[in-house]
């Protein structure tokens, strides 16, 4: 049942416009330094057979679409959660985030999103509609492998998560693909309450149907120390993206 008349809109605190505002002053600086460089705009429909994330499953078969803008070392876009077989709420995440090259190799990113909820009822006042994370990563390259972690925590809910990643791509030659695998681990710490650990391990494979258009097939396996029988997950995904 759709709740959305009545939802109530809420301002974002002075932290949360801060925060916002930081971007928005690098993403100028980018712009002005890189005159040159064009827009760019990336559209993608992925559909995955459980929606996990941090090592907790949100919902089962679901579709994902997303678009999203980039400029210079700027990005923002918008990202959303539609489940297909269940009675699950709908998801929508603004994000916007900015690059900053530390060397050849390593760089610096920051950046936020809004998980927004449109269908979840506030009517009694006790949750919100949405939730405000912002972020600050840092990653580069060591032999091949890339590297990050990145550090979030969510004003609304209080929460802290940490969580690094690696990823290593191996050419399959004749193909023009490539076998890509990937790892991360986190731990999820909210105020007031217990923690926990999670990981995430997974494959894919990206194949150039043109020169903008990418299909992309993935496994993955997923893990978490929380109580309960169910806590491992294999699911797929299959998505295509096409840029402009």
């Amino acid at each position: 049942m759709n709740q959305t008349a009545n939802l109530k809109p809420r301002k974002l605190p002075i932290m949360k416009k801060t925060v916002l505002i930081i971007i928005a002053l690098l993403a100028s600086l980018s712009m002005s330094a890189q005159e040159e460089t064009a827009i760019s705009a990336t559209v993608d429909v992925t559909y995955a057979s459980k929606y996990v994330f941090r090592g907790v499953q949100l919902a089962d078969e679901t579709l994902m679409p997303s678009v999203e803008i980039g400029y210079g070392n700027f990005a923002a876009g918008a990202w959303s959660a539609q489940p297909i077989t269940s009675n699950i709420d709908n998801e929508i995440d603004f994000y916007a985030g900015f690059s900053m090259p530390i060397d050849d190799t390593w760089g610096v990113d920051i950046g936020a999103t809004i998980y927004y909820y449109p269908e979840l009822d506030t009517a009694g006042g006790t949750v919100d509609d949405y939730t405000f994370e912002p972020y600050i990563g840092i990653g580069g390259e060591v032999n091949g492998i890339s590297t990050g972690v990145t550090a979030y925590y969510d004003t609304t809910l209080e929460t802290l998560t940490l969580e690094g990643s690696l990823g290593y791509s191996v050419p399959l030659e004749g193909t023009g693909s490539s076998l890509d695998f990937g790892a991360s681990y986190g731990h999820v710490d909210p105020n007031g309450g217990s923690g926990y650990n999670f990981y995430n391990l997974g494959i894919s494979i990206p194949f150039a149907i043109s020169d903008t258009a990418t299909i992309t097939v993935s496994i993955d396996y997923a893990n978490s120390d929380l109580p309960g029988p169910d806590t491992d997950f294999i699911f797929g995904t299959i998505g295509m993206s096409i840029g402009f």
